[in-house]
């Protein structure tokens, strides 16, 4: 990759050029939990003339990864935007019953698990055991969330591999684009004590089997951006 492309980002498998009504857009797939008969429903609609991914949850899970390998020294800055119909009411940010959320966008990182303690190792493994690889060994979880500040983080209430960080918060802003912009590197080392290693994977997902309830969410397309550099007049 040269100069002129770091400089302008990485744009990740954009929803701006899939198909109109394609379910799974070119450079993405559908990652579902192993427990969750329903299926949150994803297809690209048109939304003022630019393409964008629609969610569509009842009582439903499942999201959508693009793998990747980027530096995040290199690119650190995670930009996106979303919009939900509504907030999930019932959601309690940071508990397993009320772990639903109109909006979430991963991070996964490659981590060396032979580097965690042997009993974080294994909680891992049962983790994975209950609800799938897909559990990271070490992720950043960004989520609109009904209630809870923004800027407020906790442990995933399913694995302590995993930090959830409000992005968004409360119902006021629902029916709107809200962008978000986030140091993923920066992010990281405030939840895990050390420097990030390369991120594998960015992920959305909208789901509410938790709590039953229904949902609509709209993502516009994520892009890793460099550090912004400024130089003294």
């Amino acid at each position: 990759m040269g100069p002129a492309a770091l400089a302008e980002g990485l744009h990740i498998a954009p929803f701006a050029t899939a198909p109109l009504e394609a379910d799974v857009p070119p450079g993405w797939e559908v990652t579902k939990l192993p427990k969750v008969p329903r299926t949150t429903i994803y297809r690209i609609v048109d939304d003022g003339g630019v393409r964008v991914l629609q969610a569509d949850a009842q009582a439903s899970m499942a999201g959508l990864t693009h793998r990747l390998r980027v530096d995040p020294r290199a690119n650190p800055r995670l930009t996106w935007r979303w919009k939900v119909s509504r907030v999930v009411d019932q959601g309690v940010f940071g508990t397993k019953r009320g772990d639903d959320f109109a909006a979430r966008v991963y991070v996964l990182f490659d981590y060396d698990v032979t580097r965690l303690p042997f009993a974080t190792r294994m909680k891992l493994k049962l983790a994975r055991t209950l609800y799938g690889d897909a559990v990271p060994a070490a992720a950043l979880c960004y989520v609109w969330d009904a209630r809870a500040p923004e800027g407020s983080s906790a442990w995933s209430p399913f694995t302590d591999r995993m930090r959830m960080i409000v992005a968004t918060s409360g119902a006021t802003r629902a029916g709107q684009w809200v962008t978000v912009e986030r140091d993923v590197a920066a992010d990281f080392r405030a939840a895990f004590g050390e420097e990030a290693p390369p991120i594998i994977a960015v992920a959305v997902a909208t789901d509410t089997d938790n709590t039953g309830e229904s949902v609509t969410a709209w993502y516009g397309d994520p892009t890793l951006l460099p550090l912004t550099v400024t130089t003294s007049p």
